[in-house]
Formats: C-alpha cells, sequence, structure tokens
C-alpha cells in the first residue's frame, strides 16, 4: 500500500521546445540515431500543446536509421507522419517570448536533480566515484523515487530541488529485483509529489514526457517487452521509448495526465526490439513498485526472501553466457568462476538464454542457496558448486545524514 501522500495530476504545460539532433554513426550505434538535446523549457507558441510537438518529432523516431526506415511499422506501432517545421509567428518587433513566470522547472513535474559520491571502499567500481541524474518526489516529506544505481554504496547524496536548493540526502531503501532505490532528503523540497499512473494502461504509440534532470523531453512508448541485462537483472514487461534523450537515469515517464508511468534505467539501441536498431530509452514500470514500497520504506528492502546472486556479468550468445566480469569476492569469484569463462548450463541443463539463466537461477530456492554451474574453462566442462548469497548482503551500507 501505498504510503499516504499529497499528490496531485499535473497536466504538462504548452511551453516545451525541445531541441533534436542526428547522431552519426558510431561503433554502438551503426546506424546512427536521433537523439533529443537541449532539453529545457524554451519560449515557443502560446497554445501550442506538448502532444503537438511530439507529432513534429514523429519523423525522427521512424527515420532513425536508413534500414529501419524501409522496415514496416511493428504490429502496434501506429504509423508517424512527418510534421511541418514548428514556428513561432513573428509579432510587432520579431518572436514574443513567452513571459517568465511561465517558464517550467523539472521541479513543476516533482522531479529534482540527485547527486551522488560513492563510498571509498565501494565494491560496485563500474559506476563512477561521480553520480548524477534525476530523482522523483513521491511524497511530502521528502521522499524521492530512482534508480538504484545512482545511489547504491554511496557516502554522500545531495539533491537539487526549485530554485537551486540543495539539500543533503541519504538512501533510505534498495531493491535489487526492480532496480529501484528510494532517498529521503534531510529537509522540506516545497515540491508536490507526483500521482502514480496505472502503467500497465499505458500502450505502444502512446505520447509521454520524459522529464530528467537535464530538462524535459517528448517521447514515444515503442515497446512493450521482456528486458534481460548483463547483471542478472530481468523486467518481465519493461517500457522503452524513443526518441532516445540523454538525462535518462532516474528520469519520470510521464503520462498526457502528469501521472508517473516508468522510471528511467537504460540508454537503448534496440528501442523497437532486436530486429530493428532505434535508439531509445529503457524505463521501470512504476507498476513493479507499488506492492513494495510500504516495505520499502519501513524495512529499506521487500520483506519477501531475496533471490539468489552469484556475482556475474554474462553476455548472451544464442543460450552460450561469455562471463564478461566477476564481482571480486562475490559468490562466483569464491566458487572459481573467471572472466572469459562460458555458462553453459545450470544443474546439468543447458540454457536457452540469459532471461532463462536468471528464471531457473532463482527458482533454485532463496538466497544461500548452492547451485552447480556447467562451465567452459579452456577446453574442459567443469561443474562448479556456487554457494549464492543475497547481494544486499554484498553492498556497503549506506551513509546516513
Amino acid at each position: 500500500m501505498r504510503p499516504a501522500v499529497r499528490g496531485r495530476s499535473l497536466r504538462p504545460p504548452s511551453s516545451l521546445c525541445p531541441g533534436a539532433r542526428d547522431v552519426p554513426a558510431t561503433p554502438a550505434y551503426p546506424d546512427g540515431a536521433c537523439i533529443v538535446s537541449a532539453f529545457v523549457p524554451r519560449p515557443h507558441t502560446r497554445g501550442t500543446s506538448w502532444l503537438s510537438l511530439l507529432a513534429g518529432l514523429g519523423a525522427c523516431v521512424a527515420l532513425a536509421s536508413a534500414s529501419a526506415a524501409q522496415t514496416e511499422n511493428p504490429p502496434g506501432v501506429a504509423p508517424m507522419p512527418a510534421q511541418p517545421p514548428l514556428t513561432v509567428p513573428p509579432g510587432e518587433g520579431g518572436p514574443q517570448p513567452i513571459p517568465q513566470q511561465a517558464r517550467l522547472e523539472i521541479a513543476d513535474f516533482s522531479v529534482v536533480e540527485l547527486r551522488g559520491t560513492a563510498a571509498p571502499n565501494a565494491r560496485v567500481t563500474s559506476l563512477g566515484d561521480k553520480r548524477q541524474g534525476g530523482g522523483i518526489v513521491i511524497d511530502d516529506e521528502g521522499l524521492i523515487l530512482t534508480i538504484g544505481y545512482l545511489v547504491i554504496e554511496t557516502e554522500q547524496i545531495e539533491v537539487i530541488g526549485r530554485n537551486g536548493q540543495r539539500v543533503p540526502a541519504a538512501l533510505i531503501a534498495y531493491d535489487n529485483n526492480t532496480g529501484l532505490g528510494l532517498v529521503r532528503a534531510a529537509a522540506p523540497l516545497n515540491i508536490e509529489p507526483i500521482d502514480f499512473a496505472d502503467s500497465s494502461q499505458a500502450k505502444v504509440s502512446d505520447p509521454m514526457l520524459v522529464v530528467g534532470f537535464d530538462g524535459v523531453a517528448p517521447a514515444y512508448l515503442v515497446s512493450r517487452r521482456q528486458y534481460a541485462g548483463t547483471w542478472e537483472y530481468l523486467l518481465d514487461d519493461a517500457l522503452f521509448t524513443a526518441p532516445a534523450t540523454t538525462g535518462w537515469s532516474g528520469a519520470a515517464l510521464v503520462n498526457n495526465e502528469g501521472k508517473l508511468v516508468g522510471i528511467g534505467s537504460l540508454l537503448v539501441p534496440d528501442a523497437l526490439g532486436e530486429s530493428q536498431r532505434l535508439a531509445g530509452n529503457m524505463f521501470v514500470p512504476v507498476d513493479l513498485l507499488k506492492p513494495i514500497l510500504t516495505d520499502l520504506v519501513e524495512a529499506g528492502k521487500p520483506k519477501a526472501p531475496a533471490r539468489p546472486w552469484l556475482g556475474v556479468n554474462v553476455q548472451d550468445i544464442k543460450g552460450r553466457l561469455l562471463v564478461t566480469r566477476v564481482s571480486a569476492d562475490g559468490p562466483a569469484a569464491r566458487g572459481g568462476i573467471n572472466e572469459g569463462d562460458i555458462i553453459v548450463g545450470l544443474k546439468g541443463q543447458p540454457l536457452k538464454s540469459s532471461a532463462d539463466f536468471y528464471q531457473r537461477l532463482w527458482e533454485s530456492g532463496d538466497a544461500g542457496v548452492e547451485v552447480e554451474l556447467n562451465v567452459v574453462q579452456g577446453a574442459e566442462v567443469k561443474r562448479l558448486p556456487i554457494k549464492t548469497i543475497d547481494r544486499q548482503e554484498y553492498l556497503r551500507p549506506p551513509a546516513m545524514f
């Protein structure tokens, strides 16, 4: 049950003027990409709705790569017609700016900027020493929802709110299953909390706003599907948007009622699916938070038994899982798993994919259960027993105020 909050429904105002730029082909995006940049409120024609702006970006989504432009629209995605460029009709003396009081801050969408400094002894070193992203205010007492990797194993967290207000904060909860974290600000933020949408009702082709620490950008929901990360992470129904935005970490995905649909997690090259290259962003549905929110606030984690964790990152190569990283002093490392090994089975049974591997691992029992991995090391296939743990036990505890 969600703690009592004073929420409201905020309809996105009409003064957003996004910029867009084409990104040339790179090794990560061989077909190029269309990325919305400079996501800050800008003067725009009075009365132009944010839905019109989304329509104007339809061509950017549909033509993000030459190859994607020549394919049919995937099932459920409506064609997005190109729109004429938006213009500001000149008034006497040139274009007329929006009055200063009409300009927006991300705080108008219940979003703040988070800055974190990693603890000196942090075990997850791949996240870097300095973190920056968004957070979403969800109650009147400074409770902020964000993506967990921004705030785990930090010694200092700072919230930057309305008008640049800076307030210290602390991590109070983290859920490894969803990847979501909760931060509590040390002082009131004077920002109204956002209401939660029913993310299961969001449909492919729905227009959205992505509100990140660096501003506001329009987008479309372009697919919903299973997402398997490389780090023992699986979402059955992740949300994917396009065009891609730069401030995705901890960003709020907001529907046309101003309600929270998802929490920003990743930049991806395949928002439409593996068969088509289209840069976009992946969001964690807010519905995953609802059943565990009270547990997170009261206990710092869900009360359900923790899943078993190995401490490996893998690259899925048709069901053969190449180990690309092993967490130092984690269960896999202690059990003899090395980078470059290939995991081909669990308990003697072959694997179909990384998603299949994670599901079967978690079905083996609670954290602490011993599992047997079938691993190719050199020219041998070895059976390696690994005693799993709860990942929360591996992470360094958070600093308090």
